[in-house]
């Protein structure tokens, strides 16, 4: 697919992402498995992306709705497309508080499962997975948002927590790693690159550390807002995590430029707002258009600032596929991606096409 980039005036091919990215960090994208059926989408991906992740066909819900009974149709269509066109992929996610059956943690009543049985299902779920993508994917996500956003404990009380204890995240990690231990491993949530969640996201990578378990590196996921959070605070948190000795990854990203009713950022499935504000159903109007631009502009100037910054995967790849049409207002029209419904690039590809140029010879010699 030629992309005519308006920034390099006329009839002009624009370079790809992945060209510009060279061998600084991998640039990802998600996919689901019906996007594969859309010519002009995955003419887009293939060109320029070299690192897939699938939005849902590796989450427990998608591979074992059944217990005993696992479904890899749609991840292995993600898995072979990404192979044929030299695209690493990312395994997402080994074990969440959503899109998990009941049947992990939970007895036909509702009523946590006794521990044991607990942590042999999710054993078994992850050992099976991890094994069966064993050389075809470069690392899991191996546990999702676990951490919590309110006062207390540092874990959500999710379903695995009340079965198993606080110990289910190092476990996960430990199943993980004794079915494959040459697959990287990490762990994935929101908002902890913030200064109210950092300080958990540090002392769990500490606890599966302790353990004797390696963690690959920390995926930041990057649901962000046109004005929030700052990327100063973005960029303590990546030096934090770096500091750490973790690679970092942001494995999500969109940059949402509608309101939010509560003005934050971050993705908790649970802060669906009922309805809400739609302004941008005629299109996105060219002040925010280059506001986005900026956004992204200096987001990845960040970003590039540090060897660390292994990957940045983008939740989605045009506007038309991002799930902000759908959270946290169902059915608004959002405008967050680097791509217009049409698969034409808007003003944020070049802004981002532009950081990744200028890096890209300062970075060649970083690997990937």
């Amino acid at each position: 697919m030629m992309l005519v980039s308006p920034a390099f005036g006329g009839d002009v091919a624009a370079p790809t992402l992945r060209e510009a990215a060279g061998h600084r960090l991998l640039i990802g994208t998600a996919l689901s498995a019906a996007n594969l059926d859309d010519p002009a989408l995955t003419q887009l991906v293939a060109t320029q992306f070299d690192c897939l992740t699938a939005t849902n066909a590796m989450k427990p819900m998608h591979l074992q709705a059944v217990h005993g009974t696992f479904t890899f149709e749609a991840a292995d269509r993600l898995v072979a497309f990404a192979h044929a066109h030299d695209m690493q992929m990312i395994g997402h996610t080994l074990c969440w508080h959503q899109q998990s059956p009941a049947w992990l943690f939970k007895d036909e009543r509702g009523r946590p499962l006794p521990r044991e049985v607990a942590l042999a299902n999710l054993k078994e779920h992850i050992q099976a997975v991890v094994k069966h993508f064993a050389g075809k994917v470069k690392g899991w996500d191996v546990v999702n948002e676990a951490l919590s956003e309110s006062p207390g404990p540092d874990l959500r009380d999710t379903p695995a927590r009340r079965a198993i204890g606080d110990d289910y995240v190092v476990k996960a990690f430990e199943y993980a790693h004794e079915a494959d231990p040459n697959v990287e491993l990490y762990y994935n949530d929101f908002n902890i690159e913030q200064s109210f969640k950092r300080e958990r996201t540090l002392r769990l990578i500490q606890q599966i550390r302790a353990a004797g378990l390696p963690v690959n590196g920390i995926g930041i996921q990057g649901h962000w807002l046109l004005d929030s959070p700052d990327v100063s605070e973005i960029e303590a948190g990546v030096r934090a995590f770096a500091d750490a000795g973790l690679n970092v990854s942001i494995t999500e990203l969109d940059i949402d430029p509608c309101p939010r009713r509560h003005g934050t950022a971050g993705a908790d499935l649970d802060a669906q707002e009922q309805s809400g504000m739609d302004p941008y159903k005629q299109g996105l109007p060219d002040e925010v258009q280059h506001q986005l631009a900026a956004r992204y502009a200096e987001l990845f100037a960040m970003l590039l600032k540090y060897p660390q910054v292994k990957r940045v995967t983008f939740w989605g790849a045009t506007d038309g596929d991002s799930w902000l049409n759908n959270w946290p207002v169902r059915g608004r029209t959002n405008h967050p991606m680097l791509w217009d419904r049409q698969c034409q690039p808007k003003p944020a590809f070049d802004a981002v096409l532009r950081a990744l140029q200028s890096k890209s010879v300062a970075g060649a010699d970083l690997g990937k």
